[in-house]
């Protein structure tokens, strides 16, 4: 792939549930090797933009590439099979299962079984609790370890992108910092991740770029720098129309 051509991108993305429009013709590029944060309120279309990517929804209109092909409105385990892959909210861990057929299932795209084993001690090591827990009932995790198991679930596919759905969401200050702690070794590895939060002041930290969205358009974006630092981010994320935060409206 040239240089030149963002590993994401997405151009005019529409989003539609019947008649509400939850994702309004937005454009996005993610770089090879970035980690690109969308942050914004409850409610503002994040979880249906990456839905589209990751072929859980059907855009109304626009386009998705990915690595320079085609991707909107494939299947998701076709997305899968491109190197893309969802840790979604909520976690959606098999509370029965132990801890290690729940990973395994990150793996039913690959038919390269040696591989799989050595990938899934791999993942142990850099998972600690979960190699500890590994013949355990998944359910008897708590939320920052389900939220680590599913995170070694999603890598066990191997994919070239890691998008992530409010990986904070519900988990106690002290179990966020050991999520976060993870995504520069996930990087390190080769990883670009594409994350949604509405905790802003978490992806600051890890953000190379940040997109702001509000009512399913983005309202600023740039460096994690420029973002924390511009006094439009707050009426970005809440909405408030870019003319009127300018006037002091």
């Amino acid at each position: 792939m040239s240089a030149s051509v963002p590993l994401l991108a997405i151009s005019g993305l529409v989003v539609r549930y019947g008649a509400v429009v939850a994702v309004r013709g937005v454009d996005l590029q993610v770089g090879e090797g970035e980690v690109v944060s969308i942050v914004g309120p409850n409610g503002a279309g994040k979880t249906s933009l990456i839905s589209a990517v990751a072929g859980l929804v059907t855009p109304a209109e626009g386009t998705i590439t990915f690595a320079g092909k085609p991707l909107g409105g494939i299947p998701l385990e076709d997305v899968v099979a491109q190197g893309i892959a969802l840790v979604p909210e909520g976690r959606h861990i098999f509370a029965s299962l132990t801890v290690t057929e729940n990973m395994m299932l990150g793996a039913t795209i690959r038919r390269d079984a040696q591989a799989v084993a050595a990938d899934v001690d791999r993942f142990f090591a850099m998972f600690p609790i979960l190699g500890e827990r590994r013949h355990r009932p998944a359910g008897h995790l708590s939320g920052g370890e389900q939220q680590q198991l599913a995170i070694a679930r999603a890598l066990l596919s191997r994919p070239r992108l890691l998008m992530l759905d409010e990986p904070s969401l519900g988990l106690a200050p002290t179990l966020v910092d050991q999520v976060y702690t993870l995504f520069k070794t996930i990087r390190d590895q080769g990883v670009t991740i594409l994350l949604v939060e509405q905790n802003a002041e978490r992806v600051f930290a890890v953000s190379d770029r940040v997109y702001v969205i509000s009512g399913g358009e983005f309202g600023l974006s740039g460096s994690a720098g420029e973002i924390k630092s511009d006094p439009r981010f707050d009426a970005a994320y809440f909405g408030v129309r870019m003319r009127e935060a300018a006037s002091g409206l």
